[in-house]
């Protein structure tokens, strides 16, 4: 039997709050986290990839996080450490070359990344 599942009757259950719900989509697009080579990493709505370029909507560059391991950590979960993360203001829109990675995210994970407040000097 794997983690965080029961079997009753020879039927195997599994938890709800261990199943990865993916994250809200605006008007169907997916919510993803980015990395390119020459500007970082990036959350936000993805409206368009085309080879190496994409565009999102709604878009927060995440200049330093803290409380997630990894991108795909915090993709996953979000951040545990919010205070420390230093997300600077949402765009509205944004075109991002040399991509070498696009992720997609959890509703725990937009929802942690939204709920960091804007850092800026």
């Amino acid at each position: 039997m794997k983690p965080n599942t029961i079997k009753i009757d020879e039927i195997e259950y599994v938890r709800k709050d261990s199943i990865s719900e993916p994250a809200e989509k605006l008007d169907g697009m997916d919510y993803v986290i980015v990395r390119s080579y020459d500007a970082g990493c990036f959350a936000g709505y993805l409206k368009k990839k085309d080879g190496r370029e994409v565009t999102l909507l709604s878009a927060r560059r995440l200049w330093y996080w803290s409380g997630a391991a990894s991108l795909s950590q915090l993709a996953m979960d979000g951040v545990s450490d919010a205070g420390n993360c230093k997300f600077p203001c949402e765009v509205d829109s944004i075109i991002i070359d040399n991509v070498c990675e696009v992720i997609n995210t959890t509703e725990k994970s937009r929802i942690s990344i939204s709920e960091v407040k804007i850092w800026g000097k």
